[in-house]
């Protein structure tokens, strides 16, 4: 089965798309053949645009391809789980945009029918796959910052568009899902325990979602993470990894390109540590491939979504009553 060539469909039409479209087509094992969209005419377009040979006009059509192997689940946040979970019934494989869920019992029907149907499910958490992040996990695990003390977070941009999706309650808005979702999970997988309180502060927008969040997470062994993510401010996006010996600064921590910089400092010196990279998202694309193909396990399990679902689940209602919750 390793020789098989995946055919990949495009569930939706949305702007993130583009950012998959050429690792899949850089991709040895992997093509896209079709995209779905709401109506046929919009379908159509966007394949001509991007040179698709199959459109779809609902998105029912394109998950019952049976061509298809893998669906990308781009769709609104609130609509995640729910064709998620139609797709892996009707035989897909699914990456599914993030943020994975919007509660745990989602969460749960997601797993559920993935372990039911045998199926490989992936949250595109693109930065996980990259040279960089691997390299900062190795130099943190192998003492480098000495003991473990704090990793600190910031993703912000100033969102500009009126009645944006990602500032609407109802679908599952709020710059904690959107952008906070990444220092949280970057925090989680440097640590690698998985949180016991947090508390959290917000600023709600007009959309009943948040604009501004501000979180602290409390790890075993006195680990602590700080992070603050939102939709009014410039843009920031930086990560900085604190030990008992040195210290390590991510600048582009969450969309790293093909060639990156750290830095390093012990003993008052910095060192700057250059990383090849890679297209940002060919990772991702190319650990599908991994488990559908060879049955490897995805380097983002199942277990690790639902942690990060539950964590950002549990900021919110920190911020919600202004106390603390224990997880």
């Amino acid at each position: 089965m390793s020789d098989k060539i995946l055919n990949w469909g495009l569930l939706s039409t949305a702007n993130i798309n583009r950012a998959l479209i050429t690792p899949l087509r850089a991709s040895k094992r992997n093509k896209l053949l079709a995209v779905g969209s709401r109506k046929q005419a919009s379908a159509e377009e966007y394949a001509r645009e991007w040179k698709i040979p199959r459109a779809h006009g609902n998105y029912e059509a394109l998950i019952n391809d049976p061509e298809i192997d893998v669906i990308y689940n781009s769709l609104p946040n609130h609509l995640h789980a729910e064709w998620s979970i139609k797709a892996l019934r009707a035989g897909k494989h699914v990456l599914c945009e993030k943020p994975f869920a919007l509660s745990l019992a989602e969460a749960d029907a997601m797993i559920s029918a993935s372990r039911k149907t045998g199926k490989v499910l992936a949250e595109a958490f693109m930065y996980r796959h990259h040279p960089q992040t691997l390299k900062v996990k190795e130099m943190v695990d192998s003492g480098m910052l000495g003991e473990l003390q704090a990793v600190k977070g910031v993703f912000t941009f100033t969102l500009k568009r009126e009645n944006d999706i990602r500032s609407k309650k109802e679908t599952g808005g709020g710059s904690i899902w959107d952008v906070g979702c990444y220092p949280i999970s970057f925090a989680r997988t440097i640590i690698n325990l998985e949180p016991t309180e947090v508390f959290g502060w917000q600023i709600m927008g007009a959309g009943g979602a948040d604009v501004s969040f501000f979180g602290q997470i409390r790890f075993p062994n006195e680990v602590y993470s700080q992070f603050d993510s939102g939709f009014q401010s410039p843009f920031r996006a930086q990560v900085e990894i604190i030990g008992s010996k040195g210290t390590l600064n991510i600048p582009e921590p969450f969309k790293p390109g093909r060639d990156e910089k750290i830095y390093l400092t012990r003993a008052e010196r910095t060192e700057t540590i250059k990383i090849p990279g890679r297209e940002l998202y060919i990772g991702e694309v190319e650990d599908m491939a991994d488990a559908i193909l060879l049955g490897k396990a995805p380097r983002i399990s199942l277990a690790d979504s639902r942690n990060n679902t539950a964590v950002i689940l549990a900021l919110i209602k920190s911020a919600r009553t202004g106390k603390p919750v224990r997880l």
